[in-house]
């Protein structure tokens, strides 16, 4: 079995590309994959870092603006160019199967691949699609969404189907004991993860600064605070200028390599709401505090959030509302109140789809048997 990955921009969309390879793995051992991605997004490390050996080849692309520019006239020409490029690496790699799960590059490598007549599937994470994903649903075997009801949002798709996301499949095997003893941190310890998204977020930065001097408050609980490669000097920095107690209470990393398994021990999390971190979540059943990006498209993030505090799975904080004091007394609601942090932790396990990797599985498979 040969397939066809491509995704990118963000790790949302890259780790449910290679949720799906893991699963095709553990069932075809013999599977073969190559991944088409950007030079300037943060893919080819991703894969890089994933332990699969998956080799990756990078095509020039670009989205386009939401407002007229001679900007969209080079992305034009770097779409067909894609195009292009792609049909090579494809006649060269001759694949069964090509699956793209987001970012504009899966534009140029999901079309060519359609118009190659090679079986297609296409992964849409959030509740609102993207332009992109909007796009191919006119070309491709299949659409599947993360939500249920996300389907009559491709209403010129051949076939569209709720199967989930399947970075929940990953997160949902990860053993909580190995983050506890990775942050050094006992068995059954209580602990609250705070992460600005893959890249990092300045706003959630300012507001961890501010409630540094509050997380004693809550003496039983640990508190991890991922800050992104780019704002880890700064943000460490300054919260070492506030001379809180060296307890260990409150750390502060650039990145964690291990996230499942820090996530499978987690109380609570405050994140972004991308499609993947909320797929996370409920795959574990945590409790999340949403802070949804402003500089998304469609204001998506708000959208997906917005879903799970309707199911009573999470709180929704607007960035426009986020203060260290404001944060504080979210997580503090939370953390005081055993029963409602278990009731949110049911809701949020009744949203989750473990099994959504098999799920696509399945679906590549009905697409091999019907050709």
């Amino acid at each position: 079995m040969r397939v066809v990955l491509s995704g990118g921009g963000t790790g949302g969309h890259v780790y449910p590309a290679l949720a799906i390879a893991e699963q095709l793995r553990k069932e075809y051992p013999e599977a073969q994959f190559l991944y088409i991605g950007t030079s300037s997004g943060l893919e080819s490390g991703i894969v890089s870092r994933s332990g699969l050996d998956i080799p990756f080849e990078a095509i020039p692309i670009s989205g386009f603006k939401r407002r007229l520019t001679f900007d969209n006239v080079k992305t034009v020409m770097r779409f067909f160019g894609g195009i292009r490029r792609s049909k090579a690496l494809m006649t060269a790699f001759r694949p069964d199967f090509a699956i793209g799960t987001g970012g504009y590059v899966c534009g140029p490598v999901l079309y060519a691949a359609a118009k190659m007549g090679v079986p297609t599937l296409v992964h849409e994470q959030n509740v609102i699609p993207g332009l992109t994903n909007k796009f191919l649903s006119r070309y491709v075997d299949t659409i599947a969404v993360s939500f249920s009801g996300s389907e009559q949002q491709f209403p010129a798709a051949k076939r569209a189907v709720f199967t989930g996301n399947p970075r929940a499949t990953t997160v949902s095997q990860a053993n909580p004991e190995d983050g506890w003893r990775s942050l050094g941190l006992p068995s059954g310890r209580q602990l609250v993860v705070v992460v600005g998204g893959s890249g990092g977020a300045r706003a959630i930065n300012e507001a961890m600064i501010g409630m540094a001097p509050l997380v004693g408050r809550l003496s039983d609980t640990s508190f991890l605070y991922v800050t992104g490669q780019r704002y880890y000097e700064e943000t460490s920095r300054r919260i070492r200028e506030l001379a809180l107690p060296d307890d260990g209470q409150l750390m502060v990393m650039p990145y964690v390599d291990n996230m499942p398994e820090v996530l499978a021990a987690s109380s609570l999390v405050v994140n972004r709401s991308g499609a993947s971190t909320m797929a996370e979540l409920t795959a574990l059943g945590i409790p999340a505090i949403f802070i949804p990006s402003p500089n998304v498209t469609n204001n998506h993030q708000e959208k997906n959030a917005r879903l799970l505090e309707k199911e009573d799975a999470a709180r929704v904080l607007l960035e426009s509302e986020l203060t260290g004091e404001r944060l504080f007394e979210e997580i503090e609601a939370i953390m005081t109140n055993s029963f409602r942090r278990e009731e949110m932790a049911s809701a949020s396990r009744r949203l989750g789809t473990p099994d959504s990797a098999q799920r696509l599985v399945d679906e590549l498979l009905r697409l091999r048997h019907k050709r």
